[in-house]
């Protein structure tokens, strides 16, 4: 009597379906973009500077980062608010004595959701006249 041998199924090999895998990371992808704030990056900036140099005369000492908040009906300089009617006068002030010290100076403009667009131009206006080029403008 002979022995016959069950003959195994070979199937095919499992695939490793990639799509869904790809849909995942995606959406990972987008989850990070969107809960990433904008503060937090420019807070970790590591920004590399040359030394000063020795044979200059010494400045005062001004703030390397001005903060500029623009609402709806105030500025905020470094936390301390300009409001009202004199608030821009008061504001473009600071900022040429500020300019006086230092050209170089990091200006941060924050831009809330409801503030006017002109409040922003007329800013932007202040900076350029008192020759303040090292702007960034984002909106919270």
């Amino acid at each position: 009597m002979s022995r016959k041998r069950k003959a195994r199924n070979k199937g095919e090999a499992a695939k490793l379906e990639m799509t869904p895998m790809i849909d995942v990371v995606f959406q990972l992808l987008i989850f990070f973009i969107v809960t990433l704030k904008q503060e937090d990056i420019l807070s970790h900036l590591d920004v590399s500077r040359p030394a000063p140099d020795p044979n200059s005369k010494p400045e005062e000492k001004v703030d390397d980062l001005l903060t500029i908040e623009v609402g709806r009906t105030a500025w905020t300089l470094n936390g301390r608010p300009y409001m009202g009617s004199r608030g821009l006068a008061a504001l473009d002030r600071s900022l040429t004595r500020i300019a006086s010290f230092s050209k170089s100076a990091s200006v941060i403009i924050k831009c809330t959701a409801d503030s006017p667009h002109s409040k922003l131009v007329q800013l932007l206006n202040i900076c350029a006249r008192e020759g303040l080029t090292n702007i960034s403008v984002f909106s919270m």
